[in-house]
């Protein structure tokens, strides 16, 4: 028996102008997730996941007098690993109501688009929320990784700012250092980066709910994909930020620069505009990362509310490859719709 979704007459009928034709649609579930645009992809080193070592322990030396010798030393590594989730999903649609449209190419199109741009929100989502103990077929995303305050539980809290928040009215400013040694996506081998789209024309017959057969013309779509934060220092959470009238819209507000300035300070470096930390003493600490902030429209409104309460020069559009693009510092800030508004406190 077929399970499934599939247009129908009364569809074709609301996609049709008076005069009979198929007009551009108003895409009104779009979104902006600038994020997508900026991740490095490397083909991971395993089938199903991407294995990284990374140093755990370094040698301090020791302190030595005439006729006294020193221990001999070492470093530790460690391994790990992350693993990859597979989205895929069929556009179908009966030949006959395709060819009943009047142009059974544009119908397609207005159903592909849908499905092209679902699956782009669903992979943002999972970027920033995917956590494989809640939804073990997808990857775990940038939240599960940094989603503590307390030092003492992990390492990375180092890099977790809590902005005050205690309610689950929370939004996060991200500052993330992409790089292929630093955070980067992964896919798996034989595959792509990116989403993959195949029009099976009508040789995949469409099954109703009683498994009969129909012909139909369709789409197949799919992405696998998985996000390696391989060195988590490059990734910073300004977390618990408060977006009701007791947070950003309230008198007492967070001051999100202060904040961006101490996430800026998390990384291992980076140029003298704007850390001032330009250098480390691990000399293979270059990975030519680059750093991007990002936050939904809330936060990036009230950025600008307190840019020109506070006169931040700050706060100014930059180039960044090429195009205009607000920035902080020099470091671009981006928008990403799926970063909520609802988040948890993070403890």
């Amino acid at each position: 028996m077929a399970t499934g979704s599939w247009p129908t007459l009364l569809d074709v009928a609301s996609r049709m102008d008076p005069e009979g034709r198929i007009p551009v649609i108003a895409e009104l579930l779009s979104q902006c997730n600038d994020m997508y645009d900026d991740i490095p992809w490397q083909m991971a080193n395993g089938k199903t996941r991407h294995e990284f070592v990374f140093r755990t322990s370094i040698p301090a030396g020791a302190w030595r007098q005439y006729n006294q010798g020193v221990p001999y030393g070492k470093s530790t590594t460690a391994k790990s690993a992350v693993g990859m989730g597979m989205l895929e999903d069929y556009s179908q649609v009966d030949r006959a109501l395709a060819e009943h449209s009047g142009d059974k190419q544009k119908f397609r199109e207005t159903e592909d688009v849908a499905f092209m741009e679902g699956m782009s929100q669903t992979i943002a989502n999972t970027f920033v929320y995917g956590n494989v103990m809640v939804t073990p077929a997808e990857f775990m995303g940038f939240a599960p990784f940094y989603n503590t305050v307390s030092t003492s539980t992990a390492q990375n809290a180092t890099n977790v700012i809590d902005a005050g928040g205690t309610a689950s009215s929370n939004t996060s400013l991200w500052l993330i250092g992409w790089g292929p040694e630093s955070v980067f996506g992964i896919y798996p081998e034989g595959s792509k980066a990116g989403l993959d789209m195949e029009d099976k024309g009508d040789v995949a017959p469409g099954l109703d709910s009683l498994g009969n057969r129909f012909e139909a013309y369709t789409s197949w779509f799919r992405q696998q994909a998985g996000l390696c934060p391989k060195d988590w220092r490059w990734v910073v959470r300004l977390c618990n930020i408060d977006t009701t009238s007791n947070g950003l819209a309230g008198s007492n507000a967070y001051d999100l620069f202060a904040g961006a300035a101490e996430m800026l300070l998390l990384f291992p470096k980076l140029t003298r505009s704007t850390s001032g930390v330009t250098k480390t003493d691990a000399p293979q600490d270059d990975y030519g990362v680059h750093p991007i902030f990002y936050c939904n429209r809330t936060t990036r409104h009230w950025m600008d509310v307190q840019a020109m309460r506070d006169r931040n020069v700050l706060l100014r559009i930059e180039d960044y490859a090429g195009m205009p693009i607000d920035g902080y510092r020099g470091i671009p800030i981006k928008i990403v719709d799926q970063i909520v508004n609802t988040e948890s406190r993070v403890t």
